[in-house]
Formats: structure tokens, C-alpha cells, sequence
């Protein structure tokens, strides 16, 4: 093979995306069998069968048992607006990740305390196995799951004061902010780095992709004069969500 040539089954397999892009393999079509496949291309069973799985990976066709495969039906994406952490005036953990204010969803959250790891206590800048809360939320937007996220605070914070459940007491979901303000921990700063990864099963089980379907991870973490005392990762489904950033000009 020479430098710059692709492999036959990713030839194979960008022909047949070009097809389902523009239409001529439209949604809920069978894809052309394996046979059919190697027929019409003249190549070999296994480069039929990888082209296949490629296509299968990018989350374009999807398998039906005993029926064979089919073109997905492509969502038009939609958009997560970000504009880093609110104003002082109670934002909800939804609203603290979704600001379009058009948007109107609910959570589901469940709290537990835990022992940091090793990346996450580097991430609040703390000793491994030392204690932090754990909470974890399911978004949806019209009912809809459209957002993970799992949450961690250094209890060496928030431990035995009013806001160490962030979902109970007097400020619960209030979001990270105003929390922290009520303990006189005051947030000046948060970052965000957006990555992207094969989604975990647990998590498009949730979500409702398919195996080999893309996740947008957002990790963020919010500072107090420099130190970090709330991170989290925000998982999204990358087929159906854009992730815009609204960001203040000083």
C-alpha cells in the first residue's frame, strides 16, 4: 500500500457513508448484505465485514437481530449552552448546566460520601483517599436523558456544615455557587475542558446510544481564591448535542 493509500474497507466503508450522508441509503434502509458488499465492491468477505463494523462504530447503521442492518435515524443536534458559573441568584443544577434560559428540564441525584482517587484528588488538590461527597445526576430535557453528571466536594469543605448534601437542606440544588457562599466560600473562578470518548456502557445504557457511540466529557472544576472545591464530569451524547460556549467580554 502506498503512503496516503486507505485500506479497501475504509474505502468500502466511505462509500457507503457518502451514501447514507446524501440520501441514497436513506433511514430504516438495509444496508447492502455482506454478499452484496463484496459483489459490488470485489473484494473480500473479511474487508466486507470491517467496513461493516466501521460503519457500526460511527454510530451510522445498526444491527436488528435476525433482520440484518439498517441505516439509524440521524437526530438533528441540539444545543448545550455554557457560560461558566451563574449570578447570585439560586441556580439550579440544571440551570448550572444548561444556561439557555428556553430550556426547561429536571434531575435525578443520588449523594454518597467516598474516598478520592487518584485523579480526582489531583483535580481538587488533595491526598488520595481523602473524603469527598459524591453525587451523581441524570438531566433530561422534555423528558428526555440528555446529560450525566458526577459531581465531587472535598468534605474537608463542606463536612458537617449546612450544604454538604448538595440536593438536601435549606439550599439544596441550589447549585455550587450560592452553596458555597453560605459557608463564606466564595467561587471566583471555573474552567471546563471538553473531551471526547467512546461512551461506557453504563452510560449510553442511560442515555440511549449504542455501543460505539461518541460522548462529550466536560470537565470542570470551580475555585475559591485558587483552590478547588467542587469538580465534575458532564457526559453528553455527541450525536445529538452541540456544546456552546457564551463567554463574557471583560
Amino acid at each position: 500500500m502506498t503512503f496516503g493509500e486507505q485500506p479497501a474497507y475504509l474505502r468500502v466503508a466511505g462509500d457507503l457513508r457518502k451514501k447514507i450522508v446524501d440520501g441514497s441509503l436513506p433511514p430504516h434502509t438495509r444496508l447492502p448484505s455482506q454478499a452484496r458488499i463484496r459483489e459490488e465492491y470485489g473484494v473480500s468477505d473479511t474487508v466486507a465485514l470491517e467496513a461493516r463494523k466501521v460503519l457500526m462504530a460511527e454510530g451510522l447503521v445498526e444491527g436488528r437481530s435476525g433482520s440484518g442492518t439498517y441505516v439509524r435515524e440521524r437526530p438533528v443536534p441540539r444545543g448545550v449552552a455554557r457560560s461558566g458559573f451563574r449570578p447570585p441568584s439560586g441556580a439550579t443544577p440544571f440551570r448550572q448546566e444548561q444556561a439557555d434560559a428556553s430550556v426547561r428540564g429536571t434531575w435525578e441525584s443520588s449523594s454518597e460520601q467516598a474516598e478520592a482517587g487518584a485523579a480526582i484528588a489531583e483535580r481538587l488538590s488533595l491526598k488520595p483517599g481523602e473524603r469527598v461527597m459524591r453525587t451523581r445526576y441524570l438531566f433530561r430535557e422534555a423528558g428526555e436523558p440528555m446529560m450525566l453528571s458526577t459531581s465531587w466536594e472535598p468534605l474537608a469543605v463542606t463536612g458537617r456544615t449546612p450544604v454538604m448534601l448538595p440536593e438536601e437542606g435549606p439550599l439544596g440544588g441550589m447549585g455550587v455557587v450560592e452553596r458555597m457562599r453560605a459557608i463564606d466560600v466564595i467561587v471566583d473562578n471555573v474552567t471546563e475542558e471538553v473531551g471526547a470518548r467512546p461512551g461506557l456502557a453504563e452510560e449510553l445504557h442511560v442515555l440511549g446510544g449504542v455501543p460505539g457511540h461518541v460522548v462529550l466529557v466536560i470537565q470542570r472544576t470551580y475555585y475559591a481564591s485558587g483552590r478547588p472545591v467542587e469538580t465534575a464530569d458532564v457526559v453528553i451524547p455527541a450525536d445529538r448535542y452541540r456544546v456552546a460556549y457564551h463567554l463574557p467580554v471583560k
